[in-house]
């Protein structure tokens, strides 16, 4: 069971997402390495937006190996390489509509968005890892 909330003392969130997560009775937890714009045959989506599709699909194909989804998700860390308002903004979006209404669960998972100077490979625009429990 995967309880998320944002406590009343703490400010609103930004967008879509929770500021606490937390797995009471969990017996697996899975920790999702860096997903990076790549899609499953190697091959680098064009642009931020469609890497960040890419990755989040690649969040979700991980999640299916586990036999789990998204309702699962405890937390994301997406690391973004452009700091631009527009960068920001299209993340958010992108990220809001993945994550959507929580598949009823009501709440988002709690997320860290962080813009580097770089990730591994110059080209890659985003990395997404994850942590989810069930």
């Amino acid at each position: 069971m995967i309880r998320r909330w944002n406590p009343d003392t703490m400010p609103t969130p930004a967008s879509r997402y929770s500021h606490l997560a937390l797995a009471e009775g969990a017996t697996r937890r899975l920790e999702i390495s860096g997903q990076v714009g790549l899609y499953p045959d190697g091959t680098l989506a064009d642009g931020l937006a469609a890497q960040l599709d890419a990755a989040l699909a690649n969040v979700d194909r991980a999640l299916a190996a586990a036999g789990m989804d998204r309702t699962n998700l405890m937390k994301i860390t997406v690391y973004l390489t452009d700091a631009s308002a527009e960068a920001v903004a299209l993340y958010r979006a992108r990220r809001d509509a993945w994550v959507g209404d929580g598949d009823g669960v009501g709440a988002a998972p709690a997320a860290t968005l962080l813009v580097v100077a770089g990730l591994a490979a110059p080209h890659w625009l985003v990395e997404v890892d994850a942590v989810a429990a069930g």
